[in-house]
């Protein structure tokens, strides 16, 4: 009862006592708004206390009304800021305090930290609005950024997420920063990385005259070193521009000559440019642009989005001409938009001059080196390839390479997950151990676990030069210092030759050591991200180009039954010689006349790899087959592809990883629909006893086919057409195979080859024809950039034995 008579008069029963809770919010809501957030909340709703950053989360004490509380904690998650990810609100009553008012209190460090450091984030609707404002003080400044946008992740030196732990610490705010710093009704609001013209960071543009390096930044009223920029690009420059993780290596997408100059001087060969457009109009003749793509493009992260070319381009009159030298070969565009101001001020804002409109921005390195970061670095180390420099003041602590993303069935499907996700951690459906997987020794991404938390590194790159190793180990403590995960256990891949490995033996440190297999990583890495827990085996197809088999062969075409705890090897494809190793890598042709010889198959003259080989080379090459010479025995998929695509003359040699298949699967992508009769392989069943996979599925009636149809004169890309159609046949019935002998009825496709959207969608499609449930990587990439995250749990459910070593 809340109301009486009392006396003739009308009381009312005495208001609810104030109670006071202790609230810890967990997730990414450290440098995204979320204690300004919680002070205006708690503030609406007449609530005292204050709140503060710890290495454990968002702690909050908030006393008042048990209804305004209950409220409170009701929209605390429901309207957090839109960068942060609330993943638990946990609470606890403890004694009122009688405070007056609600107060942000300074960060705490104490205790290990547990919470998420935001991603990087492209620069907001209201910031670039400010941006464009001839009337707003942060008028063109290249780095302007709130409580909602811009970098988060490359600049944070340590936990909690305070200026002072970022490279902004260098830059003194001014008397308007810091008041709009201060103030809970602004949008900076604690926005750690707060500047403005007066209080830097700035630019400078460094030219081959050493007399600039010398020189101080630019002052706000000084020369414009955007605008010099834009007309050094549209003279056909090619610039060196430090953005939020790294350089970038820029020149006028439209100008032939200055495209083909950069790809000479970054011995890119064929390999694709990425585009960065000023405005989807840009793009929108050059390519197929749906509903999803268009949203990552315009989102928060802006990644790299890989769109299918239009088959017959129309461009409108006014739209910028691109070079056919930004991706000769490629059936896709990488297209990204602006993501940070500086971006938007190179490519124009409304009323500027002329200038490029579509730029290429790649990686600022070296071919096989890590992206740079360091101003000097990049002054010694992009000499050769750059005629400038625009940098700037603010320290990159973490490199961090754009992230690339296709979408495919509908879905994100990862190629790099990087800036705008890293360090954003995968749920795990299985608690493991605090644990470190040091990944592959290509595309190298680093993974840290810890109860049902996975946190991957962004792309590191390939071991294979001391620079990317040392980039590697600073990862490596960067991500233990921001998730406060100290590992127990090391992983690694099983292959003795991997540098990673090699790592991870020197630095057990008495922790045990657990050898993944690799192809088991990878089906590990898609049952994870799927939720799959224990005992639910599935069926894995992991094709790639190569990972060190049990028996010492190169696997790459491997049908395993397994789970986290092991695997069966199911099927494979039938074993070739590999000749040479990376010579056979970067020339198809020799792997297509291995094919044909263990096929059976003449090296007739008529044939394209016969014709492509060097004449001297074909002897050498038949010998070093026959006598078995510096020959690995090999089940790779990704080798076949190769193989094909020489065999129907369409790549003989590959100046970048995967070409020969990324040009077979541009081919088929040109057949039509009616392919006509397909190609068939074999399949056999081993022997009982007899070491091995179950299965073998030989290739020779599909390479038979295709030199039958090359003699008919059938094209090329319907040959490539076929062939993927038989491969997504050929995993068809080795799954129809597999269910009816183990009874699994779910499907992981795996390994880099599944990066190819043509077979991937082809292949599940077929199999949930079929009946099967099939798991395609959502959330990390199908090649080794998500080796790692297999390798965590497969490796943290493994018994560690004697001298730091264990096995699965």
């Amino acid at each position: 009862m809340t109301t009486g008579q009392v006396g003739g008069a009308l009381a009312t029963a005495p208001a609810a006592a104030a109670g006071r809770r202790r609230i810890t919010v967990r997730g990414v809501v450290q440098g995204v708004g979320f204690r300004p957030f919680v002070h205006t909340l708690a503030t609406e709703l007449g609530l005292t206390g204050h709140v503060t950053n710890t290495g454990d989360g968002v702690v909050i004490e908030v006393e008042g009304a048990p209804a305004a509380l209950a409220r409170f904690v009701e929209r605390l998650g429901a309207e957090a800021p839109p960068l942060a990810v609330v993943e638990a609100v946990e609470g606890e009553d403890i004694a009122a305090a009688g405070d007056t008012g609600f107060r942000i209190l300074p960060s705490r460090a104490d205790g290990p930290s547990r919470t998420l450091v935001s991603p990087d984030a492209a620069t907001c609707d209201a910031c670039l609005a400010e941006l464009a404002d001839p009337a707003d003080r942060r008028y063109r400044h290249p780095f302007l950024t709130c409580t909602h946008c811009g970098p988060r992740f490359t600049i944070v030196t340590a936990v909690p997420y305070d200026r002072a732990l970022t490279t902004m610490d260098r830059f003194p705010m001014c008397a308007r920063c810091a008041r709009e710093y201060a103030d809970p009704a602004d949008r900076r609001f604690h926005a750690q990385p707060i500047a403005c013209h007066d209080c830097g960071p700035r630019l400078r543009l460094l030219t081959a005259d050493p007399a600039d390096r010398t020189r101080p930044p630019h002052p706000a009223t000084g020369p414009d070193p955007v605008a010099d920029t834009r007309r050094l690009l549209a003279d056909g420059a090619i610039v060196a521009v430090k953005g939020l993780g790294g350089y970038h290596l820029v020149c006028d997408a439209s100008d032939d000559t200055a495209v083909t100059s950069l790809r000479r001087r970054k011995s890119r060969g064929d390999k694709p440019f990425a585009l960065m457009a000023r405005q989807l109009i840009d793009v929108e003749h050059l390519v197929r642009l749906r509903d999803e793509e268009r949203a990552l493009l315009t989102g928060p992260v802006r990644p790299i989005v890989l769109l299918r070319r239009a088959p017959h381009p129309a461009p409108p009159p006014d739209a910028p001409a691109l070079s056919a030298a930004v991706a000769p070969g490629s059936p896709d565009l990488g297209v990204m938009l602006p993501y940070t101001p500086l971006h938007h001020l190179l490519l124009g804002l409304p009323g500027d001059p002329p200038g490029p409109r579509l730029l290429v921005m790649t990686s600022g390195n070296i071919a096989g080196e890590p992206i740079v970061t360091d101003d000097d670095e990049a002054v010694a180390r992009l000499a050769r390839l750059a005629d400038a420099w625009l940098v700037h003041d603010r320290p990159i602590h973490l490199p961090c390479d754009d992230s690339v993303v296709r979408i495919s069935d509908g879905e994100p499907l990862f190629v790099r997950r990087s800036r705008g996700y890293a360090p954003f951690p995968v749920p795990l459906p299985v608690p493991v151990r605090p644990a470190l997987a040091a990944g592959g020794d290509l595309k190298n991404v680093l993974c840290l676990a810890e109860g049902r938390r996975a946190w991957l590194s962004a792309h590191i790159g390939d071991m294979d030069d001391l620079a990317t190793q040392l980039a590697f180990e600073k990862a490596e403590a960067h991500l233990e210092t921001v998730t406060g995960v100290r590992p127990q256990l090391l992983a690694a891949d099983r292959h003795p030759g991997y540098r990673t490995g090699r790592w991870a033996e020197r630095h057990t440190d008495g922790r045990a050591l657990v050898r993944v297999q690799h192809h088991h990583a990878h089906i590990a890495a898609a049952m994870a991200e799927h939720g799959l827990g224990d005992r639910q085996p599935v069926i894995g197809v992991a094709f790639d180009g190569t990972g060190y088999g049990d028996d010492h062969a190169v696997w790459g075409g491997e049908i395993l039954l397994a789970d986290y705890d092991g695997y069966r090897r199911f099927g494979q494809l039938a074993y070739v010689p590999l000749p040479g190793g990376d010579t056979t890598v970067r020339r198809p042709y020799r792997m297509a006349l291995a094919h044909l010889r263990a096929a059976g198959l003449d090296w007739a003259a008529d044939l394209p790899p016969v014709a492509a080989c060097p004449t001297e080379e074909r002897p050498l090459l038949a010998r070093q087959l026959e006598r078995h010479l510096n020959c690995v025995p090999t089940s790779s998929m990704g080798r076949l592809f190769d193989a094909v695509s020489s065999l129907a003359g369409i790549c003989h040699h590959a100046g970048y990883e995967a070409q020969a298949a990324v040009a077979l699967e541009a081919a088929a992508l040109t057949a039509g629909e009616d392919h006509g009769p397909g190609y068939t392989f074999a399949l056999h069943t081993a022997p009982t006893g007899q070491a091995g996979a179950d299965t073998v599925a030989d290739p020779a009636p599909v390479l038979t086919a295709i030199v039958e149809d090359l003699r008919a004169g059938t094209a090329p890309a319907l040959i490539a057409a076929r062939f993927h159609t038989a491969v997504a046949e050929l995993v068809r019935r080795c799954c129809a195979l597999a269910r009816q002998r183990a009874g699994l009825t779910t499907v992981a496709l795996t390994g880099g080859v599944f990066a190819n959207t043509l077979l991937a969608e082809a292949t599940a499609r077929l199999l949930r024809q079929d009946g099967f449930t099939v798991l395609r990587h959502r959330r990390v990439p199908p090649n080794d950039g998500g080796l790692a995250l297999g390798q965590i749990v497969v490796a943290a459910r493994a018994v560690p034995v004697f001298g730091g070593v264990g096995v699965p």
